[in-house]
């Protein structure tokens, strides 16, 4: 009853006019930074801070949770439409979101899009509000060996069901997982696949090899077949769900939440796990498995909504332990130091005002993201009728320039075109690309928190298994390998007793 109270008076805040401006601004900025292809909302969140050292510590936050969402919202518009990704959690939307934009269903897939945000979003803030000391107490108590064991949850299932074979996505997880060892040991320091080059030290962002597989690949793809064809205008598309689009959706949209919200709430990478969880087990669930990989409407309102509740998540540990779990929350909290305030425990206690001001303002940039985005829709899908080397010269272009935007460093340029040439070949050769992206994103983690659950065992390997929450990801992972041989053994019996 006291949150209720606390949120009461925090809308109290929100709806003021001037923070009220400050959350439009947030919202409008996210959006358009998030189409951009490889500009994601922490580098528009970074870019702002300078702008907000004059603002009071309410508005700026609320602004910068506006540009938070939607980041998000605008990620998945370019993930959709031009199958390039605005940031690395709107790689799933890419996967179902092109093909249906190709079929002349852009308006619907963005639709779902964003109808699985706001229903995500108002969730997952709703259980920020009531579970916050709850789930913040879980997440303490999970430790190395149960952050690998996740990874590795996460690693087999996007390779078991992605791609024309399990061996190619176990390939495509091996170039992903390769292109996360460039850089420094984090443990040792040692270098790694640097050749020499102080520029690699650092690694490569998982922005640029996201952008360099999916929209350089993407380019080059289209440039190579475009004399066979493929010049057509693509329809857009009536501008709204129909009954059938409804009656798959809601349940991906309600569903969404349950994963994405625990999964932003702990230290464990932010909206990529939950994304690919929730693709893999609407795929599971649907009644529509042929269309997956081809525009499966499923597959965009689930993870779009676990994105957004994620994010929710992500606010928990920010707010209540201090401990970023996403690059949005790390510059986030930098900017609470810059006004000398620390999030934790007290935070809430010490600055009310502020906190339960940017959660109920969190409500009310959702609403704001679902009246702009959904009229726009329409619109942002006739980009599909632009000529396609106009259209694919752009997203060269924007890609290169949000490349090099992430280090200011010309061979990110380089190394962009060579991930762009990788991403080429990986589509000649039938390789799915989601699972090379989840080795970037999740190998260097998965790596640091192997070698810590060994360090912490003296080397046992069963140091890897000694928790009752990696018993049950690993006994998950082991039904997941098996149950394939267990279905075609089951469909062979009952055909030999047929």
């Amino acid at each position: 009853m006291d949150s209720l109270n606390s949120l009461i008076d925090g809308f109290g805040t929100a709806l003021t006019p001037l923070n009220l401006l400050w959350a439009a601004l947030g919202v409008l900025l996210g959006t358009a930074i998030g189409v951009l292809p490889g500009i994601g909302p922490a580098m528009a969140v970074a870019l702002l801070l300078p702008v907000t050292y004059g603002l009071d510590p309410t508005g700026a936050f609320i602004m910068f949770a506006g540009i938070y969402y939607g980041g998000m919202f605008g990620g998945s518009t370019t993930s959709i439409l031009l199958n390039t990704p605005g940031e690395s959690s709107a790689v799933i939307a890419a996967i179902e979101g092109n093909p249906m934009a190709k079929a002349g269903r852009g308006s619907q897939a963005l639709a779902a899009a964003a109808i699985g945000h706001f229903a995500g979003g108002i969730i997952g803030t709703s259980l920020l509000v009531v579970l916050a000391p709850t789930v913040a107490e879980l997440a303490v108590d999970i430790g190395a060996p149960d952050y690998f064991a996740i990874m590795v949850l996460a690693f087999i299932a996007v390779t078991s069901v992605l791609g024309s074979s399990r061996v190619r996505g176990f390939a495509s997880l091996l170039i992903g997982l390769t292109i996360g060892l460039v850089g420094l040991d984090q443990m040792t320091g040692q270098q790694r696949l640097t050749f020499g080059s102080l520029q690699l030290s650092d690694g490569i962002d998982v922005v640029i090899v996201a952008v360099g597989l999916f929209a350089i690949g993407e380019a080059l793809w289209v440039a190579a077949h475009l004399r066979r064809g493929g010049g057509e205008s693509i329809p857009v598309g009536r501008p709204w769900l129909g009954r059938e689009e409804l009656r798959r959706t809601w349940k991906p949209w309600l569903r969404g939440p349950v994963i994405g919200f625990p999964f932003g709430a702990i230290p464990a990478g932010g909206a990529e796990i939950p994304t690919f969880l929730s693709y893999i087990t609407e795929k599971r669930l649907s009644r529509h498995k042929k269309e997956f990989g081809k525009g499966a409407i499923e597959g965009i309102a689930g993870p779009e909504s676990a994105a957004s509740a994620s994010a929710a998540g992500t606010l928990v540990s920010m707010l209540t332990l201090g401990l970023p779990t996403t690059a949005v929350a790390a510059v986030m909290l930098a900017a609470f130091q810059q006004y000398g305030i620390q999030p934790g425990p007290l935070l809430f206690e010490r600055e009310p005002e502020l906190v339960w001001g940017l959660i109920a303002s969190l409500f009310v940039g959702m609403v704001m993201l679902l009246v702009l985005n959904l009229p726009l829709a329409p619109v942002w899908s006739k980009l599909l009728r632009v000529p396609r080397p106009y259209l694919y010269a752009g997203i060269l272009f924007f890609a290169a320039v949000g490349a090099y935007a992430v280090g200011g460093e010309a061979i990110d340029l380089v190394i962009l075109l060579i991930i762009g040439l990788i991403g080429l070949m990986m589509r000649r050769y039938g390789l799915p690309v989601l699972p090379a992206i989840i080795g970037v994103i999740l190998g260097p983690s998965a790596e640091q928190q192997l070698r810590r659950a060994l360090q912490i065992s003296d080397g046992s390997i069963t140091g890897l298994v000694n928790t009752p929450f990696s018993l049950v990801v690993y006994a998950a992972i082991a039904a997941l390998l098996l149950w394939p041989w267990a279905k075609r053994g089951f469909l062979r019996l009952r055909a030999a007793r047929g």
